[in-house]
């Protein structure tokens, strides 16, 4: 059985779309390949960095709830 012919929206280049292939229907496993190792590059933040996100969440949502709710006298 031969599989469907697809074009990769990506480079252009010809590819066999094969069941159970990683990646996008419209690229080709190269190009689906380069996708997966940008998220894996992605560094974590460490426990300071969370605590100190999460404080300037905490003083964001501060201050659009006292500019929603004020009273105007």
């Amino acid at each position: 059985m031969a599989f469907p012919i697809k074009v990769c929206a990506v480079c252009g280049e010809e590819f066999e779309l094969k069941p159970d292939k990683p990646g996008f229907a419209n690229r080709c496993p190269e190009c689906s390949e380069a996708d997966a190792t940008d998220a894996k590059t992605q560094r974590r933040m460490d426990a300071d960095e969370r605590k100190s996100l999460s404080e300037v969440n905490e003083a964001r949502r501060q201050a659009m709830r006292s500019l929603l709710y004020r009273k105007d006298s």
